[in-house]
């Protein structure tokens, strides 16, 4: 079994989640700059398999897409191309951001590590796919 992937995408930097092999346990990968996504991802599946890419889908409170999404189309159709092989699934990462935040104050973070956005845009990732590991 491979593992999933989680992508909580952004306009320059860019948080990861990962699996276990067994696909139990959401972890933080890492923050990697935007304009490096693919060839991250690309190197990456040499050395892991990976099943799955889930990337989070930015919705308003009215379930129509945020302006984020525009973003996020193109990066789809070229990871497409890049890594044909591995499926893309969407979901929905509304207040994944504020639920990182939360999680970082209610795990005695000090406010000069919460500053830390790389580390908000991680555990927002984690946070999508631990989502969906409960719901799946």
């Amino acid at each position: 079994m491979g593992r999933i992937l989680a992508i909580d995408y952004g306009k320059v930097r860019t948080g990861i989640a990962i699996t276990d092999e067994l696909q139990i346990i959401a972890s933080g990968l890492t923050t990697v700059d935007t304009k490096e996504l693919i060839s991250f991802l690309e190197d990456y599946i040499k050395t892991e398999s990976v099943e799955l890419f889930l990337v989070g889908e930015p919705k308003q409170m009215n379930n129509t897409p945020s302006e984020s999404e525009a973003l996020i189309i193109p990066f789809l159709e070229k990871l497409e191309k890049a890594i044909p092989d591995i499926p893309i699934k969407r979901v929905d990462e509304r207040f994944t951001s504020k639920m990182a935040f939360q999680t970082m104050i209610d795990s005695g973070l000090s406010k000069k590590k919460r500053k830390n956005k790389s580390l908000v845009d991680q555990i927002s990732a984690t946070l999508i796919l631990q989502n969906y590991l409960y719901s799946k």
